[in-house]
């Protein structure tokens, strides 16, 4: 799911994700950042996300739960939800974060 914030923000989209509890996480096959929240002790189930700085001082998160590791050896892909209860849910909860840390205090442009 992808969540288009264009309202400038007060802080940098790292520190707001890290306040709302990600971990800034390195791919190792790709080398691209994201951020990764685990759902529980174990590394899967987990909320990863990409972000997207744009122009105007806000961001493009895109959000998904990675359900566990690819199945088998050379293989990226993983068991991905990119919508559902869980996705909508977490969606509306960053969604609150970014209007906190958001300069003018309104709803997300579409």
């Amino acid at each position: 799911m992808v969540i288009e914030w264009q309202k400038p923000l007060r802080a940098h989209a790292r520190h707001i994700l890290e306040e709302a509890g990600y971990h800034s996480f390195n791919d190792p096959n790709t080398g691209k950042e994201s951020f990764v929240l685990r759902l529980g002790r174990a590394f899967y189930p987990r909320y990863h996300l990409y972000i997207k700085l744009l122009s105007g001082g806000g961001v493009e998160c895109d959000l998904h739960i990675d359900q566990k590791q690819a199945s088998y050896e050379g293989q990226r892909a993983h068991s991905g939800e990119y919508d559902g209860p869980l996705v909508e849910e977490e969606t509306q909860r960053l969604m609150r974060w970014l209007q906190f840390y958001s300069k003018v205090q309104n709803g997300p442009s579409s």
